[in-house]
């Protein structure tokens, strides 16, 4: 194996032992550089040629845990195409990610009020594309003005993402009663704003 092979699955064993460290009780700013590196097989000295510090450590796994979600999204708004109901796949796609990915779900959620204001920061901003994201796709495929579909996309995404909160340690039977509470939601959200589109009231 090559040295650059070498040096990027090193780091991706890293990142991939911080997500493990990463429980119900543990957040970002109670795992230790050590021990990250003990659960990635290498020494501490090793941590210093891939991160800076425990925080860049930190905003790389935010970062790489928006983008994992935004391309999952994507994917799903592609089968869309393909047929089906805007929503209902969306949020179906959304619940499945967070029962197999509850920890790096986690850390999205709670770095998103936790102590680090850079976390808070990285974390505002993976939540800002999904809102200019969903709201490129509302003004692709209906009507509504931009305003609107900005006020729409961003009170979707804030509405699933404290489902996802919800949902992250229950169970199949409990998780599909929020997904269907969650659909209905959003359908009210989506009807509204068609229909102050077509009033054209003042935002």
């Amino acid at each position: 194996m090559s040295r650059k092979l070498q040096k990027q699955k090193t780091r991706r064993s890293i990142i991939d032992a911080a997500y493990r460290l990463l429980d119900s009780q543990r957040s970002l700013s109670s795992i230790s550089l050590r021990e990250v590196s003990r659960e990635a097989g290498i020494a501490p000295t090793s941590f210093y040629r891939h991160f800076k510090d425990i925080d860049e450590l930190g905003l790389t796994l935010v970062d790489e845990a928006g983008l994992a979600l935004r391309q999952l999204m994507r994917k799903a708004r592609s089968r869309i195409e393909e047929g089906g109901s805007v929503i209902h796949v969306s949020v179906n796609t959304f619940m499945e990610y967070v029962s197999e990915n509850a920890n790096v779900f986690r850390l999205l959620l709670r770095e998103h009020t936790g102590t680090s204001p850079a976390f808070r920061a990285a974390v505002v901003r993976e939540i800002q594309h999904f809102i200019e994201e969903l709201t490129d796709y509302i003004l692709g495929h209906t009507a509504i003005s931009q305003p609107y579909a900005q006020l729409q996309a961003e009170a979707m995404v804030r509405i699933v993402f404290s489902a996802g909160a919800e949902a992250i340690d229950v169970n199949k039977v409990e998780r599909k009663l929020i997904s269907n509470r969650v659909e209905i939601q959003l359908r009210f959200i989506f009807l509204g704003a068609i229909q102050l589109s077509v009033r054209k009231d003042d935002v």
